[in-house]
């Protein structure tokens, strides 16, 4: 494994922030448990995401900043993509691709699909995670449509993007080093009267944007 030992110091700015240790990790855990006993009920749902995407904690991926200074490693990983639908939602949604296979670094664009065939508007969201959920520290979205509204028009197939890389210091710890497959995982739900997404996302409608190939 001495050829795939990575340098983190030249790139772990740009890598959502930083990356916190093993004890950090489970400080954090720990406050936030505290924090989430006390802490006013309404708001526990925004802090757990927060929480989930700068620990990885539950297999939850980061968003990072930018891919400048990743190394890229001769190391192949392969994604395999999964979708879900909640029930009461009639919508085909799902993956262009059920899998790819890339280097540990590099930086891949994919597509989802959300397709209504129904008369009817379909606003929701979709959430995430990757197994291993160990994987979830090193798995790194640039661009994702997680956790914002997506609207549906009937008869409307929207193509969604999902920009990212996995970062190379998975080689670097003992309980990942090694993992040579990955699965990233999408359910989409409903969105309700109560949500409040960031913003709203009208996808790429695919019939004027080719798949990525």
């Amino acid at each position: 494994m001495n050829g795939e030992k990575t340098t983190g110091s030249k790139a772990g700015a740009k890598r959502g922030g930083f990356r916190l240790s093993a004890n950090q990790t489970v400080a954090v855990i720990c406050i936030s448990a505290v924090a989430g006993m006390i802490g006013a009920s309404y708001a526990s749902v925004p802090l757990y995401r927060i929480f989930c995407q700068v620990t990885g904690y539950g297999g939850t991926t980061r968003e990072a900043v930018s891919s400048e200074g990743i190394p890229v490693l001769d190391r192949d990983i392969t994604i395999r993509f999964d979708a879900n639908v909640t029930p009461g939602i009639n919508l085909q949604f799902g993956p262009v691709q059920r899998s790819v296979t890339i280097k540990l670094g590099e930086v891949k664009k994919i597509l989802y699909y959300a397709e209504n065939t129904t008369d009817e508007t379909i606003r929701g969201t979709a959430t995430f995670n990757v197994t291993p959920q160990q994987v979830g520290a090193y798995f790194n979205k640039l661009e994702c449509f997680c956790f914002t509204e997506t609207v549906v028009e009937p008869g409307q197939k929207l193509e969604m993007p999902v920009v990212f890389f996995v970062d190379p210091e998975l080689v670097d710890a003992q309980e990942t080093r090694d993992i040579r497959t990955v699965t990233l995982s999408y359910t989409f739900f409903p969105a309700s009267e109560k949500d409040t997404p960031v913003k709203t996302t009208r996808s790429t409608d695919a019939r004027r944007a080719p798949a990525d190939g």
